[in-house]
């Protein structure tokens, strides 16, 4: 069974606690995205990291690789003398299938022309305890969504399009081979603490539109580099709507925007999928924790309570303050007020 039920169970035991503490740690409410990033820290911090500036070390809850990625990092692997792999771990054969005539026929073409390639994957996969998709098994990010993605879950892949599992609201960061043996034996896997990107849905999609027509949008906004540093974060009514086929696929274009990763907070939708995969026992512990596994409720405020505010501090927003005008126009104008 591809499920690992147990390793979920003892992620979904520590949130609770481990986001009380980054709550305390942060002073107000947390995004998804923070509570992810805070549950699989290393250590927590005495302080804030400073977005898109710290670098912060991360045990992630599983490793998958791709066929073409995988063959140098496992070689690093082995080198290591670990007897197993330290955290759940796959190897996928997808990307050496090349796609020219129709699928019988181009996997029979890989089979041949890839032949010592995929052995040595399978025989080093096997010796390790690492999971192995053959060559036909599927693409690598579908088997992982449909075998592997939970929400609230963190994992790295050799592949830039990872975060397709924020579909089911899990963190995926696409990193290097390198990176991936870290994490296989065992080793903090170091991340620059990202940079978030709220992106509010409203209402559903009409007549021929689909969820690739938001992340197109999306696209037209922000560019290819828009969301470089950042993590993508998706919630509000319209994200109810979408399947979690949808979202997977507004996640996996996220690496378009050149975003660290995106992701959608648990619902419904989630639930459904993870049903009609044979996974009813991961959406039952899911709605058990649910508030851990979304943003903390949007604050409302009454503007009409407030007066100016200052802006002071190294880049986050909760670091404004009210200040008078009187003040601000002392400090920063470029003449001496008069005193008449």
């Amino acid at each position: 069974m591809a499920f690992d039920f147990d390793m979920i169970r003892r992620v979904y035991a520590r949130l609770p606690e481990r986001i009380a503490a980054a709550r305390r740690i942060l002073g107000r409410p947390m995004t998804l995205a923070e509570k992810i990033l805070y549950a699989h820290m290393a250590e927590l911090p005495s302080t804030p990291p400073v977005r898109g500036k710290d670098y912060v070390e991360f045990y992630p809850d599983r490793v998958a690789m791709q066929d073409a990625t995988a063959q140098m990092a496992l070689l690093q692997f082995m080198s290591a003398g670990i007897p197993r792999v330290a955290v759940p771990t796959t190897v996928h054969c997808d990307h050496l299938i090349r796609a020219e005539r129709g699928a019988k026929e181009d996997l029979q073409t890989a089979l041949i022309e890839n032949d010592e390639v995929f052995n040595f994957l399978a025989s080093v996969s096997k010796k390790y305890g690492i999971g192995f998709w053959k060559p036909g098994a599927g693409i690598i990010h579908q088997v992982v969504l449909e075998n592997y993605a939970f929400p609230g879950g963190m994992m790295i892949g050799t592949d830039s399009h990872t975060p397709n599992a924020g579909g089911l609201g899990m963190m995926g960061v696409g990193v290097g081979g390198s990176d991936a043996v870290d994490v296989m034996v065992g080793i903090p896997w170091e991340l620059k603490w990202p940079k978030i990107i709220g992106v509010k849905l409203t209402g559903k999609l009409q007549g021929w539109t689909s969820p690739k027509d938001v992340i197109l949008a999306l696209l037209g906004k922000l560019t290819v580099k828009g969301g470089t540093g950042c993590v993508m974060e998706y919630f509000g009514p319209g994200a109810r709507t979408l399947s979690a086929t949808g979202k997977a696929t507004i996640c996996n274009m996220g690496a378009e925007l050149g975003a660290t990763s995106s992701v959608f907070p648990y619902d419904e939708k989630m639930a459904e999928y993870l049903a009609v995969t044979g996974r009813e026992e991961i959406a039952s512990m899911a709605q058990k924790i649910a508030p851990y596994l979304i943003m903390d409720e949007e604050v409302e405020q009454n503007p009409e309570k407030y007066g100016p505010h200052a802006y002071q501090g190294d880049g986050s927003i909760c670091q404004c303050s009210p200040r008078p005008f009187a003040h601000l126009i002392y400090r920063h104008t470029s003449r001496p007020q008069s005193k008449g």
